[in-house]
């Protein structure tokens, strides 16, 4: 019985000799990778086209400047599905991974990074205003572990739009999440131009997706034209809203490209893929050195006209020459809730 005690000690000896030897083989690093490749965590808060764009062309360009998933770097990305908990816990995986690198697509995405840590380099993309979401306090050489760029557009620039598409509109119904930092920022812009052109905002927010419905309908015998600002609620609710105001034939004037893929009438934008491309490159600046808080925040400022023709047609809207010839069309077999 002794003999048979010491040989299966013996055994467990090895086995944990062993065992040690693979463990500590390639795993000292603390993002879990068993090779030197830099590791790239990319955090979404939500799934609906205008993000997944920019994701997509993040990762475009990485390629491009010889970052590939897999082969020169590693790539983690993680959607948070709305929810603001599973956010946090992904921020909390990436930096106790000792990620090289966090991009945070939206604005919620990068609050909850950065409050995470300050040394990890963090990249945002999509956030409207971030002085007003506390990211930096300065778009020049912010400083810090952050940089990123803007996607903010001017409502009195798309409200402009509006006119020649649909003009003598006095009621402007307006759909947000009231806890986006954003969108809050958007509409107090709005709110000075119509106190200025004598029109009414009717205000209808939300908290999340599953007011949006009511939202929509409650402006149906109010509003003229109804206005979303670039919000991760409504983008996500786009199926649901232009249903409810094409029936009721009310123009649905949007703030992004990808939402008027998704069945908005129009609006004057930028273009989210660049958007992405540009984020891409401030990716790639850092990867080879650069500082985060050296790197400009940038505002897209080359903007377009998009129609969604389809829309126009099915709310008896005819837009005029002069726009269509300066537009980008789309119409609903662009949509990517047909994909």
């Amino acid at each position: 019985m002794k003999k048979l005690n010491k040989k299966v000690t013996m055994v467990l000896v090895i086995t944990l000799m062993i065992l040690s030897a693979f463990t500590g083989c390639g795993t000292n690093q603390s993002n879990d990778t068993a090779d030197n490749l830099p590791t790239i965590g990319i955090v979404q808060i939500i799934e609906h086209t205008s993000l997944n764009m920019i994701r997509e062309s993040i990762v475009a360009q990485l390629e491009a400047d010889g970052f590939t998933d897999g082969e020169t770097v590693h790539i983690d990305y993680q959607n948070a599905q709305g929810d603001q908990n599973n956010l946090k816990t992904i921020c909390q995986q990436f930096t106790s991974k000792n990620y090289d690198l966090i991009v945070a697509i939206a604005t919620p995405s990068a609050q909850v990074a950065l409050g995470e840590t300050t040394e990890i380099p963090i990249v945002f993309s999509a956030v409207t205003d971030p002085i007003a979401a506390g990211l930096v306090t300065t778009m020049q050489q912010p400083g810090g572990n952050i940089t990123g760029t803007s996607d903010a557009v001017s409502p009195e620039q798309i409200m402009e739009l509006a006119k020649q598409i649909t003009p003598d509109f006095k009621n402007i119904g307006v759909l947000y999440n009231s806890g986006e930092t954003n969108s809050i920022s958007v509409i107090n812009n709005l709110k000075e131009y119509a106190d200025k052109n004598n029109i009414n905002v009717l205000e209808a927010p939300v908290m999340n997706g599953s007011e949006v419905q009511q939202a929509a309908a409650s402006l149906v015998d109010k509003a003229d034209v109804v206005f979303a600002p670039i919000d991760n609620t409504i983008a996500s609710a786009m199926p649901i809203i232009t249903q409810t105001l094409n029936e009721a034939k009310i123009p649905f004037y949007v703030s992004a490209d990808s939402m008027v893929m998704d069945g908005g009438l129009a609006t004057y934008g930028i273009n989210y893929e660049i958007l992405g491309a540009k984020t891409g490159e401030m990716v790639t600046a850092i990867l080879n050195g650069s500082a985060p808080g050296s790197i400009d925040v940038e505002t897209m400022s080359d903007m377009n006209i998009y129609i969604n023709t389809d829309t126009a047609k099915k709310i008896g809207v005819t837009i005029p020459e002069s726009i269509m010839k300066k537009a980008t069309i789309f119409t609903d077999a662009d949509s990517s809730q047909n994909q």
